[in-house]
């Protein structure tokens, strides 16, 4: 079901996104469809944080890495992890766009990138170990410009790999201003 809602939302957007078009395209009965998501919001917040899991895993898997004097480096490469699963997969904007369109599915988005922030919250810690709430606060920027960013990265019309170029650059150098320039400096990214 959740497969066939990501197609649609990517298709007719979440103005005509519909239960009944879901189960269709799921070719399930609309009775199993709302015997576990109540309404397309319901379903849209589950494909969000489903996107979110994935990317919970690889900050997972970057935090075996961290602390290092090379963070610039792994960060470079985090993002460009980050960038190739919004490129490869349109429904991560879609759903990005979707979760954004009422209070209650805002309210939940920002719930789940909560727990992005307090991952990423986390793995700040080495790197800027006495400022907690600085460092709650920042890692809730990080997460929420990188999202939007990625989002931004794949409209029509973008340049997907200057965008997420200047992503780094940007996220970089607001790191470095906490961290200190006595690290290495972003080796791909050039101005």
């Amino acid at each position: 079901m959740l497969t066939s809602a990501r197609e649609l939302l990517i298709e007719v957007g979440i103005e005509s996104l519909t239960c009944e078009e879901i189960a269709a395209r799921a070719e399930v009965p609309i009775g199993t469809l709302y015997r576990y998501f109540a309404n397309k919001y319901v379903i849209v917040c589950e494909l969000d944080r489903a996107d979110a899991a994935a990317v919970a895993e690889a900050l997972t898997a970057f935090a075996t890495e961290i602390p290092s004097l090379r963070w610039p480096e792994l960060l470079e490469r985090f993002i460009d992890h980050l960038a190739e699963l919004w490129h490869d997969d349109p429904s991560r904007r879609a759903v990005w766009l979707a979760v954004q369109s009422t209070p209650a599915t805002r309210a939940t988005a920002a719930i789940v990138e909560r727990g992005l922030a307090e991952q990423v919250s986390r793995l700040l810690a080495p790197l800027i170990p006495r400022q907690q709430r600085r460092r709650a606060l920042m890692s809730e920027l990080l997460v929420h410009t990188a999202y939007s960013l990625l989002s931004f990265s794949v409209q029509d019309g973008q340049d997907h790999g200057r965008t997420v170029a200047e992503l780094k650059r940007m996220l970089g150098a607001y790191l470095r201003l906490e961290v200190g320039d006595d690290v290495e400096t972003f080796s791909s990214v050039r101005p």
